[in-house]
């Protein structure tokens, strides 16, 4: 018989619940409800995806750059979930368009710059 993989506790931060909030606001605004919604879902899927195996998320390019490996990522074109494994939580920091400038806003986020 398999192993149950070790399930891990998902936690969003206040400010990736905001992300989440104002990219179904935007998407209703200047797209439609229904693409909205399915985002939404397909983001939240992502989010508890990460529940079975997070270290499968590759690390920020931007952040490797700057030496910092504790932050994952993983995706649903093009928004990029951020996130950081500690002990049996998998905490998400930030959901962001990826064509943004994910330099400044990582930094302003994760680094308080």
């Amino acid at each position: 018989m398999a192993d149950v993989p070790a399930r891990f506790e998902v936690l969003l931060t206040e400010g990736a619940e905001q992300d989440l909030e104002s990219i179904y606001d935007y998407i209703s605004e200047f797209d439609c409800v229904v693409n909205a919604n399915h985002v939404l879902d397909e983001l939240m899927n992502v989010v508890e995806s990460l529940s079975q195996f997070p270290e499968r998320g590759s690390y920020p390019k931007e952040l490797v750059g700057l030496g910092i490996k504790e932050y994952r990522q993983t995706f649903f074109k093009p928004y990029r979930v951020i996130y950081r494994v500690t002990g049996s939580q998998v905490i998400i920091y930030l959901i962001a368009d990826g064509r943004r400038d994910m330099q400044s806003v990582l930094a302003r986020r994760l680094l308080g710059a």
